[in-house]
């Protein structure tokens, strides 16, 4: 697996490359030099709402509130950044969240949230993706490029959520453990059966939680459009909250579908670029988006990688202690 997400890293550099040379470095800047320091120091903001509403998405994805929104909120950021930096993908950062937040509560209960979290905001992605298609049907020109490739994105969604969820209700994590165990990859299945049950007890009688928690992470992807329109007035582009709606969205399912691809290198500012020009707004100011959406994603990385050092230095403290 890191082998391949080398190759795709790779070749989405190079697919970045080829766009900054096809669309010029000149626009470019110019669209760039517009923002200014303290402009974006407003544009890093957004993103700790959304990270908010996100941890709540989170804290309902538990079946009881044990653990602190502090210490979640920390948990996530430090995850989130992990997701990034490291070569596992976002196997590593979702196992560093159940890791950080273990003083609050046990493994048999943070695990499946963890699990339950991915498939509420995923979920949420989905929904996010049907406004925006609906918005894009509004604003564009019947049978645009942009209409048709949304409408295979969303599909392609709604499969993979529906055999995520089918997965779990249907009791495959348990059914994966014991075939794993044949084969000898695993020496116990006990894990694999304890997440299996904490999964199905919480979608069978944790519904109510299972609704918000998917409230909360929509309403962190609709907050989305508000970073975005952020952004863009901070590099002097007027834009509607229609349009916003639609980058957003189009680009949360460009995102989902080039998952394998280490932090979207590429994909993500291609997906800004079309974005960008068919709503007329030009493919040099996608990619200035998504460079200043890349600058202020580095402040969050080093934010979040310095929470994970004082929640790993704090736990060492009360280690002894315990």
């Amino acid at each position: 697996m890191r082998a391949i997400k080398t190759v795709f890293l790779v070749l989405g550099g190079v697919l970045l490359g080829v766009l900054v040379y096809r669309v010029g470095t000149g626009p470019i800047l110019e669209t760039l030099a517009r923002l200014t320091w303290w402009q974006f120091a407003l544009v890093c903001l957004p993103y700790a709402v959304i990270m908010a509403a996100d941890t709540l998405g989170w804290r309902f994805a538990f079946a009881r509130d044990r653990a602190p929104f502090h210490r979640l909120y920390g948990a996530r950021l430090a995850g989130e950044a992990l997701n990034i930096v490291t070569a596992l993908g976002a196997v590593g950062g979702e196992a560093a969240k159940a890791w950080l937040v273990r003083r609050d509560v046990s493994y048999e209960e943070s695990v499946p949230s963890v699990v339950i979290a991915k498939t509420s905001i995923t979920l949420a992605q989905a929904l996010f993706l049907v406004v925006g298609l609906a918005v894009a049907w509004y604003v564009l020109p019947p049978g645009t490029e942009i209409l048709r490739v949304m409408t295979w994105l969303l599909l392609m969604e709604v499969l993979a959520v529906a055999g995520f969820v089918g997965a779990q209700l249907a009791g495959l994590v348990a059914r994966g453990g014991r075939l794993l165990k044949m084969v000898g990859a695993i020496a116990d299945t006990a894990y694999a059966e304890t997440l299996d049950r904490g999964l199905r007890r919480y979608y069978r009688r944790e519904w109510r939680r299972l609704a918000l928690s998917l409230l909360f992470h929509l309403a962190g992807w609709l907050l989305g459009v508000l970073d975005a329109i952020v952004i863009l007035w901070a590099l002097g582009i007027d834009v509607s909250v229609a349009a916003a709606t639609v980058i957003e969205a189009f680009g949360s399912g460009v995102r989902f579908a080039t998952f394998l691809v280490p932090a979207n290198l590429g994909s993500s500012e291609a997906a800004n670029a079309g974005a960008f020009a068919g709503l007329g707004l030009g493919a040099a100011t996608g990619l200035a988006f998504s460079f200043v959406r890349r600058a202020r994603q580095v402040v969050w990385v080093g934010l979040g990688l310095a929470v994970l050092v004082v929640m790993r230095w704090a736990d060492r403290r009360l280690a002894p202690a315990r």
